[in-house]
Formats: structure tokens, sequence, C-alpha cells
């Protein structure tokens, strides 16, 4: 029998999460903000975001891609449209674990010479962390399990699901649909 993954936020838990990171930046950037998200997880994160952001938000997408699995090494195969230079800008992340990916694109992004450049996570593995990063935005820490839901996936499956979860990497590796009865069967509304 599989253990059951662990639920990490609720439907509740990111609205009230999301709400209070809009009010944050919304202060933060009263005359706007660029907002670079990072495809595929950090969609939906992004889309309720930028819903609470009461000041003007410009939205851009980049997406990456491993030049070999677990080396840390990425490249950028979906780039920026815009030129963000002079502008102040967020790069909005659905995780952060071990930080090397997201300081190989807060290098690349530096490098277009933005007036600022800060870090909005909805979750911080810091357990993982190998390279110190500043979070400016962060909503909540997540303990060292293996994250899925609201947009954090594994091959493509959790996704869609309105909470955050915790479970095992093994299990899911074995089976990645060993949590679907468990987490698309749960109430989570409140």
């Amino acid at each position: 029998m599989v253990p059951p993954p662990t639920i990490l936020a609720s439907r509740g838990d990111l609205r009230r999460t999301v709400q209070r990171l809009g009010a944050e930046l919304s202060q933060a950037y009263p005359s706007g903000v660029v907002l670079i998200s990072v495809l595929k997880g950090s969609l939906l994160f992004l889309a309720d975001l930028c819903r609470e952001i009461t000041s003007p938000v410009t939205v851009d997408f980049l997406s990456i891609s491993s030049y070999a699995p677990g080396t840390g090494r990425v490249r950028i195969v979906k780039d920026l449209d815009l030129d963000i230079s002079g502008r102040d800008v967020v790069l909005v992340e659905d995780i952060v674990d071990t930080g090397l990916t997201l300081g190989f694109l807060l290098s690349e992004l530096r490098r277009r010479e933005p007036a600022s450049l800060e870090v909005c996570a909805l979750t911080d593995k810091a357990a993982r962390r190998i390279l110190p990063t500043h979070i400016s935005f962060r909503g909540f820490e997540v303990p060292d399990v293996f994250v899925i839901g609201y947009g954090l996936d594994f091959a493509g499956r959790y996704r869609n699901l309105d909470l955050v979860a915790g479970g095992s990497l093994e299990v899911l590796t074995t089976n990645p649909d060993a949590y679907v009865p468990h987490l698309y069967g749960i109430t989570t509304r409140d």
C-alpha cells in the first residue's frame, strides 16, 4: 500500500499566501513591475499572483531545459520577448530548492541590466539549498520531500491540483499515478 502524500498547503492556504505576496509586490512596485515566469511550473501561481497585484503588471516567460538530468546545468530554450533593461523585474518561481537553477537565471537576467531584479517564490525548500540565494518575496517553506500540485508536477501529472502536497520521489518513479486516488479524491475547499 502506498503511503498517502502530505498536504503542505490547502486551497485556502494558497489563496492567502498569494494575496499576501500580491500585496507585498503592490507596495514594493507602485509604478509597475515586470513579472518573469519560468514555464511551466510557475504558470498557475503567476496567473493568481497577477490578479492580486494592484499596480501595473507586464508578464513574460522563460523556458529552460537541463543539459543533462541531475547535473544542475540548464539552458534557456524559450527566451524573453521583452527588453527588461532599466525596468523593475521580479522572477516568479514555483519552487526554489538547490538554488542552482535560480542562480543561473538571475545571472542571465542581470546581464540584461534591469533597474532592479528580485525573486518571488511560492515555495522554498531551503533544506536542499546548495547556492545561497535571497528570496525577497517568499510564500512558504516546504520540507525536503518531492512537491506536487498547483503547477508543480511529476511526469506532467498533478499540475492542476488546487493544493500543494509532498510525497516520495521513489513512489512516483515507480508509479507516476500513485497519488492520483489520494489527491484527486479529497476535498480541499476551504
